[in-house]
Order: C-alpha cells, then structure tokens, then sequence
C-alpha cells in the first residue's frame, strides 16, 4: 500500500477521538447520536477497527463535517476554486491581498486584487504576458509608459506587461480589481 494511503488510515483513529474530545462529547453520547456502539466507537477510535464508510458517514454527520475533513484526507483535484488571500509582496512596493479565483499553473490566472495606499512613488516594471483587470470598488491610477489613466469602478484596463506599467489606488484608500494575467501574452478579446 502507498505509504501516503497507510499513514492517512493510521490517523484517522486518532483524528476521530480528538474531534469527539474537541466537541465534549462521550463515546455514549456519540454513540446514541450514530446507533454505533460505544465499543465499535472505542476500536475504531484507537486504530483497532478499520474505517469504513458505514461508520464514517454517520460521524460526519453528527460531528458537521465533510468526510475528507473528518479523515484528514489531503486535497484533489476539486474544481472548485478556494478562495485563500494573501498578501502579496509586490516588486512596485504596493501592499496588495490577492484572493485566487483560478489554479492554473502556466496558464490564464484570474484573482481579485485589493490594492492598499501608499507614500512611495510608482515604481513601473515589465514582465512577460499581458493584463486585463476591471475595477470593482474605489479609483485605481494606472500608469502604462508615459500615460496616466484614473479609472472608476467599471472602467477597464487591458495591456501588455512588457510595457512599463504600475497601478495602485489613485488616491489613500485602497481599491479593487478583479484582475486576469495570461503568462504567455493571451489576449483578451471581446466577440463584434
């Protein structure tokens, strides 16, 4: 068996006990809440009786959560996107929380940006690819080579990261994007 697999198994036992121990609870009182016995309860909790779903998915029910969470098994390959933010450390100075919206290393990235203020002067920098992003709250200032933009919530902005570029909040409150960055210079279009 994949060492992987073995020590996920050998956890769960423990994994159980200590969410029952977390919530309070006894194995009676689990017990009466599953229609599990206390001994199928105890052995299944010390790594003596082997987890199955007929005794998982009661568990997850009383306990409130997800089979892979009561387990503890690791991540797949769920479509869905998690939205975890971030700081992000920006080569322009600008203090930025990125939230995720896709996973697709090499390819199109889309996340929401919320661009903090700040005192230090634009810092303009050029990368491979090319940017769109559209303003959802606040005034964004946008500057792209020798042209300055101011945009409003709505406007848009769509360029090539080779050209030197910075955007940050146009004035000291921050503001938000829904940025979408293709490394490989994709381009955005819209259909005539």
């Amino acid at each position: 068996m994949d060492p992987t697999l073995q020590e996920l198994l050998d956890g769960i036992g423990p994994r159980l006990r200590r969410i029952r121990q977390d919530r309070r609870l006894r194995l009676e009182d689990v017990a009466e809440a599953t229609g599990l016995s206390v001994s199928t309860l105890s052995r299944l909790e010390s790594g003596k009786r082997r987890p199955t779903l007929d005794l998982l998915l009661p568990l997850a029910g009383v306990y409130r959560l997800a089979l892979d969470h009561l387990i503890g098994a690791p991540p797949t390959g769920d479509p869905r996107a998690h939205l975890t933010p971030h700081r992000a450390d920006t080569r322009t100075r600008l203090d930025a929380v990125v939230v995720p919206l896709t996973t697709y290393p090499g390819r199109l990235q889309v996340f929401k940006q919320i661009l903090g203020p700040t005192s230090e002067p634009p810092v303009l920098v050029t990368h491979h690819g090319h940017a769109w992003f559209y303003v959802l709250a606040g005034r964004v200032r946008l500057l792209l080579g020798d042209t300055e933009r101011l945009l409003q919530p709505g406007d848009t902005a769509d360029f090539d990261a080779g050209e030197p570029h910075w955007f940050g909040p146009a004035n000291d409150r921050p503001a938000e994007i829904l940025h979408l960055f293709g490394p490989h210079g994709d381009r955005f279009t819209q259909p005539d």
